[in-house]
C-alpha cells in the first residue's frame, strides 16, 4: 500500500467518523487513530526520502562512457610525453573527494591486472574508495567494515545498483587489527597480488598495513594524518583504538568518536582528530615495504603510493612536503599544538 492511499483510506474513515453521532471517548479514540495515521506517513516518507538518496547515489557524474574516453586521452597524453597533476584529474562519484579520478588516471596509464582491490573501513560503500571501480569497471572487491549496519546498507546498496547486482563485492563485517587481517584476507580469497588496497580505519592505520603481508597490492592508498605533518609519528598500537575529535577552543577537553554537532564544514575549524598516522610515517613504511609516494589528493588526507615495480616512468617519488596543502585549517599552528598533547609514538 502507497503512502497516498493509506492517507485517503484515513480520510475516508475520519469522513464517516464525522457523519456519525459521536459516542463518549470517540474523540479522544480518532485523535489517538489521527497520530498513529500520521506517525505511519512520517515514517514512509522518512523511507522515501532515504530510498531517493540511495538511488541518487547510483547515477553518477562522471559516466563509464566518459570514464573510458578520459582514459584513451590520459594514454594519449603519456605517449606524447605528458602527465597530469592529481589536482587536474580530480572527480568524485563515489569517493569522498577526488580520489575516483585519481585511480581513473593511475590506472590508466599503469595498466591493471586482475582488477581485485581491498578496501578495509569501506562504510556504507556507496562512499568508498572503491565504488566507482567496481559499479563502472567491473572491479571485484573484498569490502571490510567494522559497523554492521554500514554492511547492511552497503551490500543493499550494490544489490540494487544496476551494474554490481550479478558480480557486487565481497562485503564482511569484521573489526580488523594487526592480528587478524592477515587471516580476514585469505579466508575471503584475496592473496598475492591486486591491483589497490585502500585503509582508512581513523586508527591503527599505520600498524594495519605495517601488519599485511598476504597481498602484494600495486596501488595502496591510506588516510594521513594532515596535522602531524613534520613529524613522523603514529598513534601507539591498541587493537582497540577509536580516534578522538579534539576541540580547539581552550578548556575544552577531547570529545569521543563523534562530538555532537560536528560537521564535515568545521572539520578544521572547531576540531582536529586524534587519530591515524602522518604523512612522513607512512612515506618511512612504504619505503620498507617497497612503495613511493606519487602524490595525495588535492585537500591532502588520502596519500597514493606506488609499488616500486609500477608505473616508474609516469610517476616519481614525491616528497611528503610537497604534499601539504598549506590552505587546510589542519595545519594551524593551534591544531598542531592540541594534537601535541597526546601520546604519538615515532616511527
Amino acid at each position: 500500500m502507497s503512502a497516498e492511499s493509506g492517507v485517503a483510506g484515513w480520510l475516508r474513515a475520519v469522513s464517516r467518523t464525522a457523519g456519525a453521532r459521536l459516542r463518549p471517548g470517540s474523540l479522544s479514540r480518532l485523535v489517538s487513530r489521527l497520530h498513529r495515521k500520521l506517525d505511519l506517513l512520517s515514517r514512509r516518507m522518512d523511507h522515501l526520502r532515504d530510498e531517493g538518496v540511495r538511488r541518487e547515489r547510483q547515477s553518477v557524474a562522471v559516466d563509464k562512457g566518459t570514464q573510458i574516453l578520459l582514459a584513451l586521452k590520459y594514454r594519449e597524453l603519456a605517449a606524447s610525453g605528458v602527465t597530469l597533476p592529481f589536482k587536474e584529474v580530480e572527480f568524485r562519484n563515489f569517493s569522498q573527494s577526488g580520489e575516483d579520478g585519481i585511480l581513473l588516471y593511475l590506472f590508466s596509464l599503469v595498466g591493471t591486472t586482475n582488477r581485485r582491490a581491498v578496501e578495509i573501513c569501506a562504510g556504507t560503500g556507496f562512499e568508498s574508495i572503491c565504488a566507482n571501480l567496481i559499479t563502472q569497471h567491473g572491479w571485484h572487491a573484498l569490502l571490510v567494515d567494522g559497523n554492521d549496519r554500514n554492511v547492511s546498507q552497503g551490500v543493499r546498496f550494490f544489490a540494487e545498483h544496476p551494474d554490481s547486482c550479478l558480480n557486487g563485492p565481497v562485503y564482511v563485517n569484521s573489526w580488523v587489527d594487526r592480528d587478524n587481517v592477515n587471516d580476514l584476507l585469505l579466508d575471503h580469497g584475496f592473496e598475492g597480488e591486486i591491483d589497490l588496497l585502500a585503509v582508512d580505519i581513523d586508527g591503527i592505520d599505520y600498524w594495519l598495513w605495517e601488519a599485511i603481508t598476504a597481498i602484494s597490492p600495486r596501488v595502496v592508498v591510506v588516510e594521513v594524518n594532515m596535522t602531524m605533518a613534520d613529524a613522523s609519528v603514529t598513534v601507539p598500537y591498541s587493537p582497540d583504538f577509536e580516534a578522538r575529535w579534539v576541540s580547539l577552543a581552550d578548556g575544552v577537553a577531547a570529545a569521543g568518536p563523534a562530538p555532537g554537532g560536528a560537521t564535515r564544514s568545521d572539520y578544521f575549524s572547531r576540531y582536529v582528530v586524534y587519530t591515524g598516522a602522518s604523512l612522513p610515517a607512512f612515506v618511512k613504511l612504504a619505503r620498507r615495504k617497497g612503495y613511493r609516494l606519487v602524490g595525495t589528493n588535492s585537500i591532502g588526507f588520502n596519500a597514493i603510493f606506488l609499488r616500486d615495480d609500477v608505473g616508474v616512468e609516469y610517476f616519481p617519488e614525491v616528497s611528503a612536503e610537497s604534499c601539504i596543502n598549506h590552505s587546510v585549517g589542519a595545519h594551524s599552528p593551534r591544531a598542531v599544538a592540541r594534537l601535541g598533547e597526546f601520546a604519538w609514538e615515532e616511527v
